[in-house]
């Protein structure tokens, strides 16, 4: 399971200069990273914001903002898109404990006509994976459409390595149950 429409471009130029660039202050430099990025983004917030695209919006625009803010603890400027992508993740899983959401979506309207607002292969697909629990969506997000390992993802969600193994199951469980 693998999204089409929302992985991160290869560019034939890296982003060092556009982030050297910005890193001086330059903010067309920095705009130029905003438009190669925030499509591939969005999708990525969306489904982390279980098909709330207004909070999607905000993360996305969060992201950016600390982006900018933190642009010079940026190791590598070659690999930004990886760094920009675990920044985006952070910000979303921050944002909801700021919220003290917990464990389930039940704080979070649940959203029976979610419309991805990029061009979705599977709409029924986007709609169960919107519904899925908190936690198991997580995990389906990163692990199977954002490529993240395990490790990866014990990490950013603060988990044990067997608990993202487990809601990866879940997640495929119920995923498997509310599309057949």
């Amino acid at each position: 399971m693998h999204a089409q429409t929302d992985q991160q471009p290869t560019h034939a130029e890296p982003d060092t200069d556009l982030v050297l660039a910005a890193r001086n202050g330059d903010r067309s430099a920095f705009a130029g990273l905003y438009r190669r990025h925030a499509g591939w983004m969005r999708p990525l917030l969306w489904r982390l914001a279980g098909g709330d695209g207004g909070l999607a919006e905000d993360l996305l625009q969060d992201s950016f903002v600390q982006a900018w803010q933190k642009l010079d603890q940026v190791r590598e400027p070659e690999r930004f898109g990886g760094w920009l992508k675990q920044l985006a993740v952070n910000v979303a899983l921050a944002d909801r404990r700021r919220l003290k959401v917990s464990g389930t979506d039940d704080a979070l309207p649940h959203l029976t006509d979610i419309e991805p607002p990029w061009p979705a292969t599977d709409l029924d697909l986007e709609r169960a994976i919107a519904k899925l629990p908190m936690r198991a969506r997580d995990v389906l997000v990163l692990f199977c459409l954002e490529g993240f390992s395990h490790q990866e993802i014990a990490e950013s969600l603060k988990v044990e390595i067997g608990t993202s193994k487990a809601q990866l199951h879940r997640a495929r469980q119920l995923l498997k149950e509310t599309l057949s």
